[in-house]
């Protein structure tokens, strides 16, 4: 796909002066309820209103949906509002019932994204259509098949298009539901910064509380708009209910959130510092959680260690580490002094997380 800049028009005609904002229900629940949030998100910063009607869930049994009725309940909100509408689509019967009740964007859902069988046919379904779509990322950080799904719908002559960061599956437990791996979007937006990309704080975070932090680090990072589940109720929503908020809620948020503009070369420097900046915040705390979990580690081999009498420091194992961690440095233009310095600084913090261990079991 080339990089060409029509792939912004959409979001350009918009002349929004504050990012894009997509708003409403995780899931379409009742006439009532979709309507109620739609009226309560009409006068606020929020373009487009947002209610999943087909809901893919990871087991059985959950509640999936009211299905096509609510598309129904979509173009009744539209009329009363005025807000553009949006659905996710997973196949091309979807997207047949979704135009056919007028409804303005498309998402492509991350357990759709990661199959390209599914993805060609939604995109021969929505040939030369003038709707946009937008693709989440797959499950995992692959950004090829996140791009490759893009350019499946460039080739039908699909070009209204962008892409939504909502994080990826992981099975370690982190503080996300979805670890945002900032850094695939980043490869992204640096591979096709004309693509329009949008943040999905929800599905990140899995809880309301740290949803205006990923908010603000999507804005520094030059995201192009956020995608927010709103409900009135959160609590007793029928699905996520836990990263849900209120309207009232997402109106704080946008009063809070801090959105540079671009203005002049001075500014526009300023913008780009600020984004290599917040990149580097990013990959700062990668850092912390990877020493962190390299330290768990370590004292997993300290309690067996201790178990086994073994002795903590093991000579010819830390020296194999060393020589390849210098190799490996190389490979990424780093020194060799710098590489010392800074695995001889681990490896002094593993064997006093090891020494510890073995005190306690001693005590």
């Amino acid at each position: 796909m080339e990089n060409k800049k029509e792939l912004r028009n959409w979001l350009d005609a918009f002349n929004l002066d504050h990012p894009l904002v997509i708003a409403g229900p995780c899931s379409a629940e009742t006439e009532e309820q979709v309507l109620k949030i739609a009226h309560e998100l009409k006068d606020t910063d929020a373009t487009v209103f947002r209610a999943g009607i087909w809901k893919p869930r990871t087991r059985p049994g959950m509640f999936e949906g009211v299905g096509a009725l609510g598309l129904k309940w979509l173009q009744k909100a539209k009329e009363e509002t005025g807000m553009l509408t949006t659905t996710e689509v997973a196949n091309p019967n979807h997207v047949e019932l979704a135009l056919k009740h007028d409804v303005d964007i498309l998402w492509i859902g991350a357990r759709t994204t990661v199959s390209p069988f599914n993805i060609q046919e939604i995109a021969e379904a929505l040939k030369g259509t003038d709707k946009t779509v937008l693709i989440k990322n797959p499950v995992n950080p692959d950004l090829a098949l996140w791009l490759g799904a893009v350019e499946r719908f460039y080739t039908q002559d699909v070009k209204n298009l962008g892409v939504i960061h909502r994080g990826f599956s992981t099975y370690e437990k982190t503080r996300y539901r979805n670890n945002p791996e900032w850094q695939v979007a980043v490869d992204l937006q640096n591979q096709f910064p004309d693509l329009p990309l949008i943040l999905d704080p929800s599905h990140i975070a899995g809880r309301r509380d740290i949803i205006f932090d990923l908010c603000q680090t999507g804005l520094d990072l030059n995201y192009d708009g956020i995608m927010v589940e709103t409900h009135y109720d959160p609590d007793n929503a029928w699905s996520d209910a836990k990263q849900q908020i209120t309207p009232a809620s997402l109106v704080q948020i946008m009063k809070d959130l801090k959105i540079r503009k671009e203005e002049g070369t001075a500014a526009e420097f300023n913008n780009k510092l600020n984004t290599l900046r917040t990149q580097i915040d990013v990959v700062d705390h990668q850092l912390i959680e990877s020493l962190g979990k390299r330290m768990k580690i370590a004292d997993a081999i300290g309690e067996l260690k201790t178990e086994n009498n073994v002795a903590i420091l093991q000579s010819k194992r830390w020296n194999e580490i060393l020589g390849a961690m210098i190799l490996e440095g190389e490979k990424h233009n780093l020194s060799e002094e710098f590489i010392l310095r800074v695995f001889k600084a681990i490896h002094q913090e593993s064997i006093n997380h090891q020494k510890k261990i073995s005190r306690m079991e001693e005590a």
